[in-house]
């Protein structure tokens, strides 16, 4: 589904417009990515990862690595900020049970960032599939070891 340009709007196209912290962040993703595309991993078997994302208004999840087919779902709506790794920074207002799927051939990814600049608490859920196209990557074992709790 194409977003038109109300849904979307990308406001600027060069990563040396981003605010210092932000840019030297997404350097450090560079070099040591960050598969963790959640703020909770809730649940995990040999097909999928279940992501949860919330947010309260101000907050932001750091740069993380999209390797594997997803999709996700706004399960409350609300307004958010990206910074993508090509260099767009992107708002848009999230409607509540609105989904998006994903994918991503060998060797593409995508690496973003995620701020609430909205006024009530933004919640996502995500759903990884591990028979993608990439290898999933590994996740630090205090990711699973939180899950399993």
């Amino acid at each position: 589904m194409a977003l038109t340009m109300m849904e979307k709007t990308a406001l600027k196209t060069d990563r040396s417009a981003w605010p210092d912290a932000i840019a030297k962040e997404f350097e450090q993703e560079r070099a040591n990515p960050n598969p963790c595309v959640g703020s909770r991993l809730v649940s995990e078997n040999e097909r999928v990862r279940v992501w949860e994302i919330r947010l309260q208004p101000g907050e932001r999840f750091g740069f993380h690595r999209h390797v594997l087919d997803y999709f996700w779902s706004a399960i409350s709506g609300g307004r958010g900020r990206q910074h993508v790794h090509d260099g767009t920074t992107v708002e848009y207002t999230y409607q509540p049970g609105e989904t998006r799927h994903e994918t991503y051939a060998e060797g593409e990814f995508k690496v973003h960032d995620l701020q609430n600049i909205g006024d009530k608490e933004m919640i996502f859920m995500t759903v990884e599939f591990l028979d993608s196209a990439n290898k999933p990557m590994p996740l630090p074992e205090q990711v699973r070891s939180k899950a399993a709790a």
